[in-house]
């Protein structure tokens, strides 16, 4: 069986042009920075038609090897966290399968006992 960290956002508007290539440079920066080649990563749908008012959504398979599920869970969550700073102004919603992961203002997307999920500057 496996586990997946599912993230979104929406809003009454669709992205800004602006908006749209800020997300793409988030995702750059994370597959240029992501540690495994054979795992998933970051990864976002190309359209969310069938969503109205979604603006981003995507998913990551979380790895079956236990040295790796921390990595790729640090480092999606940390991306996740530099989406939602570029977009501040949606309802965003992630979690792993069904635990909700929560937001804080300054340390972003972690889970519990975590502790500061991403390294600053990756984007």
């Amino acid at each position: 069986m496996s586990v997946s960290l599912y993230y979104r956002a929406d809003r009454a508007t669709p992205l800004t042009e602006a908006e749209a290539a800020l997300v793409q440079r988030v995702a750059a920066a994370h597959t240029a920075s992501f540690p495994y080649e054979d795992e998933e990563r970051l990864y976002l749908y190309e359209s969310e038609d069938d969503a109205p008012g979604r603006i981003v959504g995507g998913s990551t398979k979380m790895p079956f090897d236990p040295d790796r599920v921390v990595t790729v869970i640090v480092r999606v969550l940390g991306s996740v966290t530099e989406l939602r700073r570029v977009l501040p102004d949606a309802r965003w919603s992630v979690h792993l399968d069904d635990l909700d992961v929560p937001w804080d203002e300054t340390e972003g997307y972690a889970l519990p006992g975590m502790g500061r999920p991403w390294p600053r500057g990756d984007v």
